[in-house]
C-alpha cells in the first residue's frame, strides 16, 4: 500500500537553490578549462583542414557547443556570481562569455562588477542592449553607471523615465562621489502621523512589494518635512486602532546628502542601523541609505586603503602592460628615490664600515624594527582617522602615547638586538650602539608613523596614499645616519 501523503500528479518536488559563494569559483575553474579547450581544439581543426571548408565547418560546431556549456554555466549563477567571473576573466575572454549571459542579468550584473571592468563590458554592448538593460533600473542605480554610459544610451533612457525620475536623476548626479547623496535611494515607504495603522496596512497591502531593506516607514507631514519614524515590528505588534503618532520613534538618525559616505557607514555600524532617512537643509525627507550601500562602501574603503598603502589605484589585473605602468610607475620610481637616499646615507660612512665590517649586517636590523615599529602605529592612525577618533583637541595626546609605547616597546626590544650584535660581533660597545641607534629609530618611525597620515589628513589628501613609502625613507634613512653615525663618534 503506497503512502496516501505521496500523489504522484504532484509532480516532482523542486528543492529550492541554496547560495554559495564557493560556486562562482567552481564555475570560474570550469568556464576556463572549457576555454582553454575551445582555444586548443580550434587551432588543432584549423591546422589538420588548413584551407579546407571541413574547417569552418568543425570550428563552428565546437565553437557553438562550447557556448552552450559556457551559457548553461554562467546563467545559472546569481549575478554577484556572474560579476566576479567576468572580472576574474581577461578582457577578451571577459566579454566573449559577457556575450552570452541572459538580458535578464545584464542590469544586475553592470551593478555589480567593479568599475573597471564594467567600462570593457559597456564597451562590447550595442546601443539596443545598453538601453534594455538600463531602462529597469532604478534612478539611483541609473546614475551610478551614467559616468560609464554614452551620451546617447543617457539621452534614449531619460525619454523613458517620468518626471519624477528624471528630477530624481539629476538630483542623484549632482552630488559629489563619496557622499551620502551619491548613494541614497530615492524608493521608500512614508505616511503621515495622524492616521490609524489599520489604515498603514491597508496601504502597505496595496503596494506590489515593500523596497528592499524596508525596516521602517518614515512619518512626514504635508511639506514632506520628516516627524518620525515607525518600525515594521512595531507596526506589526500594536493595536491597529492607535494612531501613527502614538507609536512612532522621535528618536532617530538622520543623515544630509552632503554628509561623507564614511561618516554614514561609522553611523550605521555604531547604530546598528538597516537604513536610515536622508534629509535636506530644511528637514525634507528627500532619500534614504540601506545597509546594502553602507557595506559597499566600507568593502570599497577598505580596499582603496589597502591599496593606497602601497601607492596603488584600481586597476584591471588583466589590463595591457602601459596601463598597469602608468598606475604603478609613479610611487615606484619615489621609492627609487627614497632607497637611493638611504644608500648615500650609508655610503658618507664607508671608511667605518670598512674598519667594522659586522656594521654591515647589524645596519639593515636598526632600519628593518624601525620601519615595522612606524607601520604599526601608522596603520592605527589611518584607521583612527577613517572612524574620525582623532582630532585637533587629542592629536599630541597620541603623539606622546605612541612615542611613550614605543620607547617601552624599543628599550626592551634592543636589549635583545644589544645581546645579538655582542655575540656575533664580541663587542659591547657595538652592542650597546646597536642598542641606541635601535631605540632611536624606532621613536623616529613612531613620529613618522604619526605625522604622515595626520599631515596627509590636514590637506585633504588621503592618508594612506603612499603611507608606507614615506615611511621606508625616514626609516632606512634616519636609522643608517644615527646607526652608523654613533659608531663613528663611539667606535673609531
Amino acid at each position: 500500500m503506497s503512502d496516501p501523503q505521496v500523489r504522484p500528479q504532484d509532480g516532482p518536488i523542486t528543492i529550492p537553490r541554496r547560495l554559495d559563494p564557493e560556486d562562482a569559483q567552481l564555475a570560474l575553474q570550469r568556464l576556463q578549462a572549457i576555454l582553454k579547450r575551445q582555444e586548443v581544439v580550434e587551432a588543432l581543426a584549423r591546422r589538420q583542414y588548413e584551407a579546407d571548408e571541413r574547417s569552418n565547418l568543425l570550428e563552428g560546431m565546437l565553437h557553438r557547443q562550447h557556448e552552450g556549456e559556457i551559457r548553461s554555466i554562467v546563467n545559472d549563477l546569481h549575478p554577484s556570481d556572474i560579476a566576479f567571473i567576468l572580472e576574474s576573466l581577461p578582457e577578451h575572454e571577459r566579454q566573449a562569455v559577457w556575450q552570452l549571459v541572459d538580458a535578464e542579468h545584464d542590469a544586475d550584473v553592470l551593478l555589480e562588477v567593479d568599475d573597471w571592468a564594467r567600462e570593457s563590458l559597456i564597451k562590447s554592448m550595442d546601443l539596443q542592449d545598453l538601453v534594455a538593460a538600463t531602462g529597469t533600473m532604478d534612478t539611483d542605480e541609473l546614475a551610478d553607471l551614467v559616468p560609464d554610459l554614452p551620451p546617447d544610451v543617457v539621452a534614449e533612457v531619460q525619454k523613458g523615465l517620468t518626471d519624477e525620475e528624471r528630477a530624481q536623476l539629476i538630483e542623484a548626479m549632482g552630488y559629489p562621489e563619496d557622499t551620502v547623496g551619491a548613494i541614497m535611494d530615492f524608493e521608500m515607504v512614508r505616511v503621515r502621523e495622524d492616521v490609524s495603522l489599520e489604515v498603514v496596512l491597508r496601504y502597505l497591502r496595496r503596494l506590489h512589494e515593500l523596497p528592499d531593506h524596508t525596516d521602517q516607514i518614515f512619518v512626514v507631514d504635508r511639506q514632506d518635512r520628516l516627524r518620525g519614524t515607525l518600525a515594521l515590528s512595531k507596526l506589526l505588534v500594536s493595536e491597529p486602532e492607535m494612531e501613527v503618532s502614538q507609536v512612532m520613534d522621535t528618536d532617530y538618525l538622520t543623515l544630509n546628502p552632503l554628509d561623507s559616505d564614511a561618516d554614514a557607514a561609522g553611523a550605521f555600524e555604531r547604530y546598528d542601523l538597516v537604513s536610515a532617512p536622508v534629509t535636506d537643509d530644511q528637514g525634507r525627507l528627500i532619500g534614504r541609505v540601506t545597509i546594502a550601500e553602507v557595506v559597499d562602501v566600507i568593502q570599497e574603503d577598505s580596499q582603496e586603503q589597502a591599496l593606497s598603502r602601497a601607492g596603488l589605484q584600481e586597476e584591471d589585473i588583466f589590463a595591457p602592460t602601459l596601463n598597469a605602468l602608468r598606475n604603478r610607475a609613479p610611487w615606484l620610481l619615489v621609492n627609487l628615490f627614497t632607497a637611493s637616499t638611504a644608500a648615500f646615507v650609508a655610503s658618507r660612512f664607508e671608511g667605518t664600515v670598512s674598519h667594522i665590517v659586522v656594521l654591515a649586517f647589524l645596519m639593515s636590523i636598526v632600519a628593518g624594527i624601525g620601519g615595522n615599529s612606524g607601520n604599526q602605529t601608522m596603520t592605527l592612525v589611518i584607521r583612527a582617522l577613517a572612524v574620525g577618533r582623532v582630532n585637533s583637541a587629542n592629536i599630541w595626546q597620541l603623539v606622546k602615547r605612541e612615542l611613550m609605547i614605543t620607547l617601552l616597546v624599543g628599550v626592551c626590544g634592543s636589549i635583545v638586538a644589544a645581546v645579538f650584535a655582542w655575540y656575533i660581533s664580541g663587542s659591547w660597545s657595538i652592542a650597546m650602539v646597536m642598542m641606541a641607534a635601535m631605540v632611536g629609530n624606532m621613536l623616529i618611525g613612531a613620529a613618522v608613523g604619526v605625522l604622515i597620515p595626520l599631515i596627509r589628513d590636514r590637506v585633504g589628501k588621503d592618508p594612506a596614499m603612499g603611507s608606507s613609502v614615506l615611511l621606508t625613507f625616514f626609516t632606512d634613512s634616519l636609522g643608517f645616519f644615527i646607526f652608523l653615525g654613533l659608531a663613528t663618534v663611539f667606535l673609531l
